[in-house]
C-alpha cells in the first residue's frame, strides 16, 4: 500500500496510535510526516522512550495526550523540544510511566489481559502524581479508571515485596513501526534491537509497517527464526527506503547529526518551527522528496558499515 492511503484508512482525528522506535532509533518519520501532512489533530499517543517523531507530532499540533516514559533525542534535545514547550504551556496532556511499566502496558495489551503487576515505581512520584486527573478519565471511556494501583502482593511477602503495582494494559487503534525488512503478506524482519516494538504491534487493532526493503516471502521463510512480526498482524506494509530518516536504522543508516542540530535551532521558537514544518514536511509530496532535498553526499555520510551496522568515521556533533 502507499503510505498516503495506509494513513488515511487507518489513523483518523482522535486516534489512539502508538509509534514504534527508541530515541533516534527506528522512528517511523514517513509516516509522522504523512500525518501532519494530512493535518490530523487530536490524535492520543502512546510510545516507550521515543524522539523525533512524538516531538514532530507535537510541535506540528497533532497530538492531544501523551503517554510514555521518555522522550528525547540524546544530546541534540535530552528532553524533546517541541514536547517540553506543549507540557510547559499546557497544550498536550502527558501521562508519566516508567520504561519497564510501558513495556508492561503494550505486553498486557499483546496478551489480551486487563493490567501485568511489577515492583516498578514503587517509592516515586509516579505512583502519586497523575497527568490525567480522575475526572477526565471518567468522561474518556478510552482511558483506563486509574493510572495504576498500588495493591497488597497476594502471595504473601516471600517474594520480598508485600505490595505491587498493577499497570493497564494498552490497546491503541493502530501501531506504526519502521523496520528493515517486509514481505508484501506483512511478515517483519526486524534487526538489532526491536526495543517494544513487537508488543506494540500486538497490542494494536491495526498495525501499519514501513520497510528499507520490500522482499519476496521466500527470503524470509529462510532463517524464519529472524522474523520479528507474523504477517497475521499486519494490516499495510510501505515500501520506503529512508523511512526513518533522520533517525537512524541499524545496519542501513545512521542518525543525521547535522539535520538534528538544525532542527534544534528550528525548534526552539515559533516562527522557527513554523518555516521548518513548511520547507521539511508541507513542500514535500512524499518522503523521497526529502531525501532528494537532503542530497546524495549527506545520505552517504550517514550510510552504514556492514561491519558494525553504523556509519564509520560519522561526525556525531
Amino acid at each position: 500500500m502507499d503510505l498516503r492511503s495506509a494513513i488515511d484508512r487507518y489513523v483518523k482525528t482522535g486516534s489512539h496510535i502508538s509509534v514504534g522506535g527508541f530515541t533516534l532509533n527506528r522512528n517511523p518519520m514517513a509516516a509522522v510526516h504523512e500525518i501532519i501532512r494530512q493535518k490530523i489533530k487530536n490524535l492520543h499517543i502512546y510510545a516507550h522512550s521515543n524522539g523525533q517523531a512524538v516531538d514532530e507530532l507535537i510541535g506540528a499540533g497533532c497530538i492531544s495526550k501523551v503517554e510514555i516514559a521518555y522522550s528525547g533525542t540524546g544530546r541534540f534535545a535530552p528532553t524533546c523540544i517541541r514536547f517540553k514547550k506543549a507540557v510547559q504551556d499546557g497544550s498536550i496532556r502527558v501521562e508519566d510511566y516508567s520504561n519497564y511499566q510501558m513495556s508492561l502496558r503494550f505486553l498486557a495489551g499483546s496478551m489480551g489481559v486487563p493490567f501485568l503487576p511489577t515492583r516498578s515505581s514503587l517509592g516515586t512520584d509516579i505512583i502519586d502524581k497523575w497527568g490525567f486527573t480522575e475526572q477526565m478519565r471518567r468522561k474518556d471511556q478510552r482511558i483506563p479508571d486509574k493510572k495504576l494501583v498500588v495493591t497488597d502482593n497476594p502471595f504473601g511477602n516471600w517474594t520480598g515485596s508485600k505490595k505491587i503495582v498493577l499497570v493497564p494494559a494498552i490497546n491503541p487503534d493502530v501501531t506504526i513501526i519502521h523496520a528493515q525488512k517486509c514481505d508484501y503478506q506483512g511478515t517483519v524482519r526486524i534487526e538489532g534491537l526491536t526495543f517494544a516494538d513487537v508488543e506494540q504491534v500486538r497490542s494494536a487493532k491495526s498495525v501499519i509497517v514501513t520497510c528499507e526493503e520490500l522482499v519476496e516471502p521466500d527470503e524470509l521463510r529462510e532463517n524464519p527464526d529472524l522474523n520479528k512480526v507474523p504477517f497475521i498482524c499486519v494490516d499495510a506494509v510501505v515500501h520506503i527506503p529512508y523511512g526513518a530518516y533522520p533517525t537512524a536504522c541499524y545496519r542501513y543508516y545512521d542518525y543525521d547529526p547535522a539535520y538534528l542540530n538544525s532542527y534544534k535551532d528550528a525548534a526552539g521558537n515559533e516562527a522557527g518551527y513554523q518555516a521548518y514544518l513548511e520547507k521539511y514536511i508541507f513542500d514535500m509530496k512524499n518522503h523521497q522528496e526529502l531525501i532528494d532535498r537532503i542530497g546524495k553526499k549527506r545520505i552517504q555520510m550517514i550510510k552504514a558499515n556492514p561491519k558494525t551496522g553504523y556509519a564509520k568515521g560519522l561526525d556525531r556533533k
